[in-house]
This record gives C-alpha cells, sequence and structure tokens, in this order.
C-alpha cells in the first residue's frame, strides 16, 4: 500500500497536471470562441448587406458594386481581426508580438514600408467604389490597347476582369487607378462600330457606299439610332463616309449601330466577311498596301564623278 508521501506527492503531480491542462483547455475555448464568434459576425453581416442590396436591386449595377465591394471588405476585417485576437488570446504569442514590436524598430520599417502597396490598393478600391468609374458588369477597356473585358468582381485589393477568352485576369486596384478606362456601359450599351473597308483609288465611290450600307442594315443586330430630327433631314440610317486616302487606296467607313459592345464587335467581323464577298461580286477591289524597297551594298563604294 502507498504511504501517505506518495499518495500525498501524486495528488500534487495530478493537481499540476490538471492545472496546466485547464489553462491550455481555456486558451483552446477562447481560439475557437473566437472563431466562432468571427464567422457569425461575418455571417450577420453578409446578410445585413445582402437584404440592403435585395431592396435596392432595381438601382442597377452601382449598388451591386458596392454591395460587393463590402462584402469583401468585412471579410477581410473581420479574418484580421479574428487573427489578432487569437494571437492575444494565447499569452506567448501575446509576449512575443508585443516584445517585436516593441523592440524591433528596424523590421516595423520594413513591414510598414511592404504594406505601402496594400494600403495604396485599398484606398484605390475605395476611389473606385466611391466614384464609380466602372462598376461590376461593365465592359471595359484597360489602357490605350489593353484589356478588353466585363468587370468581374472589385475588392479591397485588385479588381477581376473577365475577358471574352474567358480568362479572368487580376488587376491591382492602384494600377488600374491610374490606366485609362474605356467604360462601354457607364450610361448605355448601345455601341456604334466602325466597319472600314480600304478600296481602290479608281473604285466605284457610291457603289462602295451603296453595298456597304445594304450589308449593314441587312445585318440582324444593326438597329438605327437616328433621332427623329436626324430622320426628318433625311440622314442615312448607315452613314458611310471616305476618311482618308492615301498610299492609293480609299478608307472607307460605315456606321453601324448595335445594342452593346460585344455584340458590335461580332457584328463588326461578320460585316466584314459580307462586304468583302460583294465586293468580289461587284468585281470591286480592295486596296494593298504597294511597298518600295530599295537595298545598298555597303561594301560597294559610290562611283567617283571625275568631272567633280
Amino acid at each position: 500500500m502507498p504511504t501517505t508521501a506518495e499518495t500525498v506527492q501524486e495528488t500534487g503531480t495530478i493537481t499540476t497536471f490538471l492545472r496546466v491542462l485547464g489553462m491550455d483547455l481555456l486558451i483552446l475555448l477562447k481560439i475557437i470562441a473566437i472563431i466562432a464568434a468571427a464567422w457569425l459576425v461575418e455571417r450577420i453581416m453578409r446578410l445585413i448587406l445582402k437584404r440592403g442590396y435585395a431592396r435596392r436591386k432595381a438601382k442597377g449595377r452601382d449598388e451591386f458594386t458596392q454591395y460587393r465591394f463590402l462584402r469583401n471588405a468585412v471579410r477581410t476585417v473581420v479574418v484580421v481581426a479574428a487573427f489578432f485576437a487569437v494571437i492575444y488570446s494565447i499569452p506567448s504569442l501575446r509576449s512575443f508580438a508585443f516584445t517585436l514590436f516593441a523592440g524591433a524598430g528596424l523590421l516595423v520599417a520594413i513591414l510598414g514600408f511592404a504594406a505601402q502597396k496594400a494600403f495604396s490598393d485599398i484606398i484605390s478600391g475605395i476611389f473606385i467604389v466611391a466614384f464609380k468609374p466602372f462598376r461590376v458588369g461593365d465592359v471595359i477597356q484597360v489602357g490605350q490597347q489593353g484589356l478588353f473585358g466585363t468587370v468581374e468582381d472589385i475588392n479591397l485589393r485588385h479588381t477581376t476582369i473577365l475577358t471574352f477568352e474567358n480568362r479572368r485576369v487580376v488587376i491591382p486596384n492602384s494600377i488600374i487607378g491610374e490606366e485609362r478606362i474605356v467604360n462601354s456601359s457607364i450610361r448605355e450599351e448601345a455601341t456604334c462600330q466602325f466597319v472600314e473597308i480600304p478600296v481602290a483609288i479608281d473604285a466605284d465611290i457610291d457603289a462602295v457606299k451603296r453595298i456597304m450600307q445594304e450589308e449593314a442594315k441587312a445585318h440582324p443586330s444593326q438597329f438605327d439610332k437616328r433621332s427623329p430630327e436626324e430622320r426628318a433631314a433625311g440622314e442615312p440610317e448607315v452613314a458611310v463616309r471616305v476618311i482618308d486616302i492615301k498610299d492609293g487606296s480609299l478608307l472607307i467607313r460605315a456606321y453601324v449601330w448595335a445594342p452593346d459592345p460585344v455584340t458590335a464587335r461580332v457584328m463588326r467581323y461578320e460585316l466584314n466577311e459580307r462586304i468583302l464577298k460583294r465586293f468580289k461580286e461587284e468585281h470591286i477591289g480592295v486596296a494593298l498596301p504597294i511597298r518600295h524597297l530599295v537595298q545598298h551594298n555597303p561594301f560597294i563604294p559610290p562611283a567617283i564623278d571625275d568631272h567633280g
């Protein structure tokens, strides 16, 4: 049988173990409570935003853009707050974090410098949502001759654009905020598409204009954008003009309206094919560039004029 001293020693060991285990369990319960609270807060905020958007859905893309941005922002803030709360709830990590940020000034400076880009993206994202150069669902072109697609999402750090090749391009908000944006949907989606064909300089201009007008008016995506005043004045439904003369050719442009930019682009491709087929049927020549190449041989010295 164990003696009284041995019993007391075993009881003390068990008590110490339970005390340590109880402290670890308490910390674990705190972490679980923090994660559960963060998940609950995120869900409640998301539900509030979703209901608010549902009541204002009829107003269009502005509210939807704000909803998506705020939803992403709330999720990010809740995750960051939960992360720091978990660190603060663990004594060893809390002491380490205080020591690190209080004593390592150089590290803090490096982290602050590295975070400049992130803060710049966040501020640019807020400006994009506030001033609305584009919205979720808008068809935009980024840069002079750059990316062309539909805005799929805007969050704190970046904007996601879905291209017509079904690829998603992620652009930081600070970069897209400095680019030139062509927005085809900010007011209305109706698009005037330029259909340009170069023809020979001696081609029958009247026949060229007639063919381009007929093919454009016959296309199912084309519609009449003339105002009542323009109709009364006799303006053509599809205007066709000679816009340039150079390199032995005439550049003829038809101004054709389509309901949206995507349809307009497809319509232009189809009209190019239809018009070229009509030109071939009516023997109208399409202009080809003429280039004169002059080659100099550097190994043959120029002729010397004896009378010079």
